[in-house]
């Protein structure tokens, strides 16, 4: 199978929606590719999740600017997964999602650094087997 690797956000959603990320990761030339999981009922859960596998994995470095940047890729994500709505147990919803962040250029022959959030899961009641599927995208700029 030949992954195309055009953009970094083609790249994140591939790499979050592959049940074994690694191919896309590896053919995912330019890019760095991070994965992990979080399901909560509580969005700053979400958020602390994303932010801890990045710092644990090197993926951004202490600079305001690539947190601020990370941040808001991810709340661009969020929007996706929540259709608009930042909130989730306050309206009793909660989520199980898998998340891919991807740092490199935006598309090929671009020399800016680019990172994105990609979520793919479910949101639903807090009662098994009332969710439904999900996908959020977020590309920021650092």
């Amino acid at each position: 199978m030949r992954v195309r690797t055009d953009t970094i956000g083609r790249v994140a959603v591939l790499a979050v929606l592959a049940d074994d990320a690694a191919p896309v990761i590896a053919a995912a030339k330019g890019f760095r590719v991070v994965t992990g999981h979080v399901g909560t009922m509580d969005l700053q859960k979400v958020i602390a999740a994303i932010e801890t596998a990045a710092r644990r994995e090197g993926f951004i470095n202490t600079e305001y600017a690539e947190e601020h940047a990370l941040y808001h890729a991810t709340i661009e994500a969020l929007h996706g997964v929540g259709r608009g709505q930042l909130a989730l147990g306050s309206v009793l919803r909660t989520v199980a999602l898998r998340f891919a962040l991807v740092r490199g250029p935006r598309m090929p022959g671009d020399h800016t650094t680019w990172l994105a959030v990609a979520l793919y899961g479910t949101i639903g009641q807090p009662i098994k087997g009332n969710e439904h599927e999900v996908v959020g995208l977020g590309v920021s700029h650092l």
